[in-house]
């Protein structure tokens, strides 16, 4: 795996998640506690910078009116607008303090849904960049993360998912996703061991779950 041909996707690493008095923080926290998951991707983090790898955040926002979406939101998205959540200019849409992005990080724009590649310039940063290899972490595991592994994985990168490096609502669904789904679509791993094919200390093994 090329450094230069890496990045990192951190999905909605933002305070209405991961801090205490964010609107949906107390929703998240059990599985944040259970699997480290705050502390797990500063380090992954602090260590791709140094090892050349692109870190790539990717923020949600609406405006105060939620105008960007349907008026009659369902499922997910319905919950955003019921709970006012993420609104811009809010603190709940600053991204965590521990992972403040640095000058060498991309930040994307323009997520409104679940999918981290459609309405944004996801897409185009990776293949401006020349990256071929993405590892995701984030919010939620079964939903933001899962979507945008299911379209990277559709869109020929080489996919890992950071199993230590995501939260949801429950541990179940929690489990459930990386279990079930994520091999299905991804490499899942530890961040430790993603580092580690980073290093060149182990091989990346792509292996499709495909069909039994």
């Amino acid at each position: 795996m090329k450094r230069i041909e890496t990045a990192i996707v951190l999905i909605e690493f933002q305070n209405d998640f991961t801090s205490a008095g964010g609107i949906f923080h107390e929703a998240v926290k059990e599985v944040m506690d259970e699997t480290g998951m705050l502390s797990n991707t500063v380090d992954l983090v602090n260590q791709a910078r140094e090892a050349g790898v692109q870190v790539i955040h990717v923020p949600i926002s609406f405006t105060e009116n939620y105008g960007e979406l349907t008026q009659t939101p369902y499922g997910i998205l319905k919950g955003i607008v019921d709970n006012k959540a993420f609104k811009k200019s809010t603190w709940g849409i600053k991204i965590v303090d521990e992972l403040a992005p640095k000058q060498e990080d991309v930040i994307i724009e323009g997520k409104r849904g679940l999918c981290g590649f459609h309405s944004t310039n996801l897409g185009f940063i990776l293949r401006s960049k020349g990256i071929r290899n993405i590892a995701i972490g984030g919010f939620l595991t079964n939903c933001c993360v899962e979507s945008t592994m299911r379209t990277a994985y559709e869109e020929g990168y080489n996919v890992v998912t950071l199993t230590d490096c995501c939260a949801s609502l429950s541990l179940e669904e929690h489990n459930n996703a990386i279990e079930k789904d994520f091999p299905m679509f991804s490499q899942p791993m530890t961040s430790h061991d993603f580092m580690d094919v980073v290093r060149g200390k182990e091989d990346l093994i792509l292996e499709g779950k495909g069909y039994e």
